[in-house]
């Protein structure tokens, strides 16, 4: 009997190749096994070293499967997104984050490259430029059984040009912001759902929040000097001209921490993997600039440690309470966990592509299969032993699995796996996993 596990991983697989066709499926099979099997510097080519295919099927093939494929990022993306609507969070709400990172590059001939400020090389008193890719990414943040902290799986990216470069090339420049919010509509036309933005300052400004729906909240940062407005006050009587979009002037959060009529408050928040107390003052308030006429709750966080005495966190939300906008902005950080192992462990920045088409197919493949891989181990392979660890005496508070754990898990699992068998053809996966007696209720189970 085929290994149930096994059989798993390549029914995800299959569900995230559905756009693809035939041809196109075999080739995105050999690339995705190929890929997570590869150690150090991960290529097209090194998937079919590693995969026993080299000699066997004509490699152009494969580079064609990126650079003149038919398939399109987005729709991976949106089948990726149907797989995992099923494991979200009891209140049917869909978290989601934005942030961009860098993926160093050189060559002269590869497309979209440019100078980018690096943000983990750099400080406040020198910054650090690279040449590279600059992607934009939205994740879905799902809690996890297996871990502790929150996971973002990555469904949509933009590549961003800078200024220089889209001159060079005659193409149309679009900010960051530009991308993010063309994003934000790509999603919201998937769901009819609740929608909850995490974001930095950089994402949080008219450009990503002009228009959107009332059921689409964000939670970010704002500048000290914010300007903030009061609602505006109904007007009785008559009166010409449109009516006032904004109130009276309030103090700007750093007059409102350094106020003492402004009493300090505390409350505990489980955010970064561990609960702790913070200090905050609270008000409502518009932020005209960034979010126009919501009414926005804001939180005026004192910090123990660094140069900077106390942060500012807002909500489009204004009913929520401080623990929950404090926690929900936290998370954030997840994405930054998902570039750091993306890159380290699963070759994000590592391909090699030039032409257009490859340069924009590449990294979402790869941060699809980051997805892919995880809802897999979500699935039921945590509770298999494929997902023990290596006995390390030196590290027993480990709690939880990482992504290394459930990368060696796919590896073991398609260890010797013929990926150019006949049986592993898209049309009888189906038929294979109902032969295994593979049911989902252990899935079910698992999310209980």
């Amino acid at each position: 009997m085929p290994d149930i596990h096994l059989l798993t991983l390549l029914a995800v697989l299959k569900g995230l190749g559905t756009p693809l066709t035939r041809p196109g499926f075999a080739n995105f099979l050999v690339v995705a096994v190929g890929w997570l099997q590869s150690y150090g510097q991960h290529a097209v080519t090194q998937a079919l070293v590693v995969t026993d295919v080299a000699g066997k099927r004509h490699h152009e093939a494969f580079h064609r499967f990126f650079s003149r494929g038919s398939w399109n990022p987005d729709s991976l993306g949106f089948w990726l997104f149907q797989h995992l609507q099923r494991w979200l969070e009891a209140d049917g709400t869909l978290r989601v984050v934005i942030d961009d990172t860098l993926a160093p590059k050189k060559g002269p001939h590869v497309f979209g490259i440019g100078s980018h400020l690096d943000a983990v090389r750099s400080t406040r008193r020198h910054r650090v430029f690279c040449f590279g890719h600059c992607w934009v990414v939205l994740a879905v943040v799902l809690p996890m059984p297996f871990s502790r902290r929150a996971w973002a799986l990555p469904i949509l990216f933009r590549l961003y040009r800078n200024k220089k470069e889209c001159a060079k090339s005659g193409a149309y420049y679009r900010k960051k912001t530009e991308l993010a919010r063309e994003m934000l509509d790509v999603l919201l036309g998937w769901t009819t759902r609740r929608v909850e933005l995490a974001a930095d300052s950089a994402y949080c400004n008219d450009t990503v929040m002009r228009d959107l729906p009332d059921r689409l909240h964000l939670f970010g940062s704002m500048r000290p000097d914010a300007v903030l407005t009061a609602l505006p006050v109904e007007q009785t009587g008559a009166r010409s001209g449109r009516p006032r979009k904004r109130g009276e002037s309030l103090p700007k959060p750093e007059a409102v921490a350094k106020d003492a009529t402004y009493p300090w408050q505390s409350c505990r928040v489980f955010v970064y993997r561990r609960e702790t107390t913070v200090r905050y003052k609270t008000l409502c308030a518009q932020w005209y600039r960034a979010c126009g006429v919501r009414l926005l709750r804001i939180v005026i966080v004192a910090t123990e440690n660094g140069n900077v005495p106390y942060r500012v966190f807002f909500s489009t939300d204004a009913t929520l309470d401080v623990p929950t906008i404090i926690a929900r902005y936290g998370a954030r950080w997840s994405i930054e966990c998902f570039f750091r192992e993306a890159k380290q462990l699963l070759g994000f920045a590592d391909s090699q592509a030039r032409k257009e088409q490859a340069v924009l197919r590449v990294a979402p493949f790869v941060g699809m299969l980051y997805t892919a891989l995880v809802l897999w181990f979500l699935e039921g392979a945590s509770a298999s032993p494929l997902a023990v660890p290596p006995v390390r005496p030196w590290y027993s508070h480990k709690r939880g699995f990482s992504f290394e754990d459930i990368l060696r898990a796919a590896r073991r699992t398609t260890a010797g796996l013929d990926v150019l068998d006949p049986a592993r053809d898209i049309k009888n996966l189906h038929q294979l996993r109902a032969r295994s007696g593979t049911t989902g209720k252990s899935h079910r189970r698992l999310a209980a």
